[in-house]
């Protein structure tokens, strides 16, 4: 229901903010903010772009947790797509996800929203790992899996083989 009133609100806004700011100061003047603002923020959204790419980059060969920088990145390419949709109202909002301390602000509350959904949990002992749920217990004799008696004469079609090898493979 959200992503309805969304694509209902958010058009609704653009054009009010359209004929509002087209009455006060004309039409090639509103015109050229919005191109202004594209291009701004295309080269804006490029430099922090490659920012981002650059801390996921020593993140993961540093060995260290790559989501933030991913986070980051993602939040800077629907920037950049809200800065190159045409209004005012979008304009503000990618502009607003291009600053850096707002972008990690909304990381923080996003993050303590989330829930985990599962919990693994695993230990060992001085006998070594132990089993789980599903898992035999370690030194079982038993192997279930499904087989096939494979004619080991030649193939049909003529070519060599390796022994075992089936034309269902």
């Amino acid at each position: 229901m959200w992503l309805f009133f969304l694509f209902v609100a958010v058009p609704i806004v653009e054009i009010a903010l359209f004929i509002q700011v087209g009455g006060a100061i004309g039409l090639w003047p509103t015109l050229g903010i919005v191109v202004l603002t594209a291009v701004l923020g295309t080269a804006l959204m490029r430099t922090q772009g490659v920012q981002a790419l650059h801390r996921l980059q020593r993140a993961l060969n540093e060995g260290g947790d790559p989501a933030v920088p991913l986070v980051h990145g993602a939040l800077i390419l629907v920037a950049g797509v809200l800065l190159l949709t045409p209004g005012f109202f979008t304009d503000a909002l990618g502009i607003a996800l291009l600053i850096p301390p707002l972008r990690t602000t909304i990381i923080r509350i996003v993050g303590r929203q989330m829930v985990a959904r599962s919990v693994v949990f695993t230990s060992t002992s001085a006998r070594g790992p132990q089993p789980g749920p599903g898992r035999p217990p370690q030194g079982a004799d038993t192997i279930e899996g499904d087989y096939e008696v494979v004619d080991e004469s030649a193939p049909e079609d003529g070519r060599d083989r390796p022994s075992g090898w089936s034309r269902h493979q």
